[in-house]
Parts: structure tokens; sequence; C-alpha cells
């Protein structure tokens, strides 16, 4: 079982009697945004540690708990470990910490006390010579215990941080990338937003597939920090999204096949960008929706452009072909949501990308051959890595 222990005692630097776990960082909560990628992580608890407990705080706490997983609010480190399992491997995220999945993740395969640890220009609180925590780290409740038995009025995370610490617990480096990504303590909003941005493009940036990973991550680091800033609805992207895509099916039903498919991708990048708002601001509904409407626009596209390219040949060779590579591809997203996915796969939204170069260059049969191609060789793929997986 993995557990959260999330803090939220600290006050804001530059927001009087405002905690540093309740500032925004794009739409949510900071704690909120910790405990998401602790879920993400594997994690069924959570534990907050409160000096007190504002209506920010509640709230976030409340919102916390929708997302299927059991919240407790304590007050000590004794509360703390009469609430967590005593089997249950802890990740403690420091208070006003922004950091990555990444981190969250490497933290979590870790199995014994670990610390994350930084230079001393780049860290928390200092636990050795020229080395400091930095926000993370990997515990055992009975490291929580330990303080319980210590005197009342020591803080607890500095008194927790000093016995994991004491009871030579691992030493793992923080990666400079993950700098770069956004990981620091802030309490101060406007550099939690600059970090917080950081974080969120790095995030995206992760994903296991390439139109995500090299084409939409850095559209969203130009788009998103207006958005974010102006706060810009998801639900409005993903609306325009919508009827960009009817307008491109249009286009390919009267016959205009590259302007057409030109507006179904950007009708994908407005999906894209509209799951990634959502995904910050915890709309799981609008999640689910808006991945299911890039898929359905994508494939109604590609056989609408089997459909035209047919008529104009007088064959059935590109119908079929669109037919084929719409059920590979659906294939092959149920295969990949079981394995795990490789880079180069495809996915609905690289499709088009193939699919436009192909309709302007006049060609859309070769178009309609590639994504076809492109599909079964996932497919094919995904099967091998699943049969590899349970031995067959």
């Amino acid at each position: 079982m993995l557990a959260g222990l999330l803090f939220a005692t600290a006050d804001a630097s530059d927001r009087h009697d405002t905690l540093a776990a309740t500032l925004p960082i794009g739409g949510v909560t900071l704690i909120e945004f910790q405990a998401r990628l602790l879920i993400a992580a594997g994690a069924s608890q959570m534990v907050v540690v409160v000096s007190r407990l504002t209506p920010e705080l509640l709230g976030a706490v409340n919102r916390m708990g929708r997302r299927g997983v059991a919240v407790d609010t304590v007050r000590g480190p004794a509360e703390a470990i009469a609430k967590l399992h005593p089997l249950a491997r802890v990740i403690w995220l420091a208070d006003g910490l922004v950091t990555t999945g990444g981190v969250v993740e490497a933290m979590r395969d870790r199995e014994g006390d670990t610390l994350l640890v930084s230079p001393e220009a780049e860290g928390l609180e200092r636990i050795g010579p020229g080395v400091m925590w930095a926000g993370v780290a990997t515990i055992d409740p009975q490291r929580i215990a330990d303080v319980a038995k210590l005197p009342s009025d020591y803080d607890f995370a500095s008194s927790l941080l000093r016995v994991v610490a004491q009871r030579g617990a691992a030493q793992l480096a923080l990666p400079e990338a993950a700098v770069r990504d956004g990981h620091g303590i802030q309490r101060d909003l406007q550099a939690l937003v600059t970090k917080g941005r950081a974080a969120l493009i790095a995030a995206l940036g992760k994903r296991t597939n390439w139109v995500d990973r090299f084409l939409i991550a850095p559209l969203a680091k130009i788009a998103l920090p207006p958005l974010v800033a102006r706060g810009v609805p998801a639900l409005m992207l993903a609306a325009t999204g919508i009827v960009a895509g009817i307008g491109g099916l249009a286009a390919l039903v009267l016959g205009w096949p590259a302007p057409g498919l030109a507006v179904v991708v950007a009708a994908v990048a407005l999906f894209a960008l509209a799951d990634v708002l959502a995904w910050l601001r915890d709309e799981r509904r609008l999640i689910a929706t808006v991945r299911w409407a890039i898929p359905v626009t994508v494939g109604a596209a590609t056989l609408l452009l089997g459909r035209k390219t047919g008529l104009d040949a007088g064959t059935a060779t590109a119908p079929l072909l669109a037919l084929g590579a719409v059920v590979a591809g659906a294939l092959a997203e149920r295969a990949a949501g079981s394995a795990q996915r490789q880079l180069w796969w495809a996915t609905p939204a690289a499709y088009p990308l193939i699919l436009l170069p192909a309709a302007i260059a006049g060609q859309p049969l070769i178009g309609l051959a590639a994504v076809a191609g492109y599909a079964v060789a996932t497919l094919a793929h995904a099967i091998e890595r699943l049969r590899s997986r349970i031995g067959t």
C-alpha cells in the first residue's frame, strides 16, 4: 500500500493569512496538485498535516477525497501514525513543493527510506555537508512513530527529516532535468506561477507518444500560459475543437481533402490543449469526453477521405484502406492500453498528421496506405509486448 504525507502548515510569503499549500497553480491549489501526482503514482491514502483548517484548505481536502482516496487531516505525528497502515510505504512531499510525476514515480520505486537530495543552493534543509533535502522522501511509517515519541513542541517536519537522515536513509540525487521542469519549494504566488507552468509543460512532455511530446508540448508551452492566466475554461477549448472538427468533416464531405484535414488537425490540437487544462483543473468528465472526441473525429475524417478518394478513382481500394486503418487503429489502442507504450506507437492524433501532407501532395491513397500500415505495425508490436509479458 502506498500513502502520501502532505503538509499544509507554512504561510505564503506574499499573502497574509494564506497557507502556501492553498496557493493556486493553474486553477487548483498546490496541495491538490501534489495529491494528484501521488495518486497517479498509486497512492490510495493521503494524510495531510495541518496547523489550522482554513476554508481554502477544507475545500481542497474535500476535492481530494472525491478522487477515490482516503484523506485524513492530522495535527501531529501521533495522529498521523494512527491513521497510516503499519505496512504502508509513505511518500512525503514537503510543504510548498512543486515537482513532476517523474520525480514522484522514481521515489515510489525505492525499497527503503530514501531522501531526494540536491546541492546546497537548490535544497530545502541541510542534512549533511553540502547536501540538502530536495523536498521528497520515501519513508517507513515507523519513522513517524519515532517522531511521536519526541516532545510535542518539536516541529513535526524538521524532526521527521532529522530522524530519517539519522536512521541512515539512502540518498537519491535530484536530476538536473527536474529543476528545469519546475521542481522546487515555492511559497510565493508569482514564483509559483512560473514553477507551475514549467511543471505542467514537463508533465505533457513526458507523455509516452511522439505527438504529445514533440508537437503538442511545444504548442502548449506557447499557448497554455496566456490561457491559464486569463482563466480560459477547458470547456471552451473543447467546444471550439468540436466546432472545428465538424467544419473539417464538412469540408471532407464537400470534397476538399487538404483544407478539411488541416482543420481536423487544428481540432485535435484544441482537444489536446483542453485535455491538459481539464487534467490540471481536475475536470474528469471533460477529460473523458475530450479523449473520446479525438479518435471519433480522426476516424470519421479517415473514412470520409477514403470515400472521397475511392469515388475519384472509381475503385474500392481507398475506402477499404480507410476502414482497415480505423479498425486496426482501434484495436491498437485497446492493445496499447494494457502494455507499456512505446514512443513510436501510433495514436489517433498521429493519423491526420500523416494524411494531411499526402492530401496536399495530391496522393491521398498513399496517405491512407501509410496510416493503415502504421496502425497495423503498432497493433502487431503491442500484441507481441503483451505476449512476452504473460510468457506465451
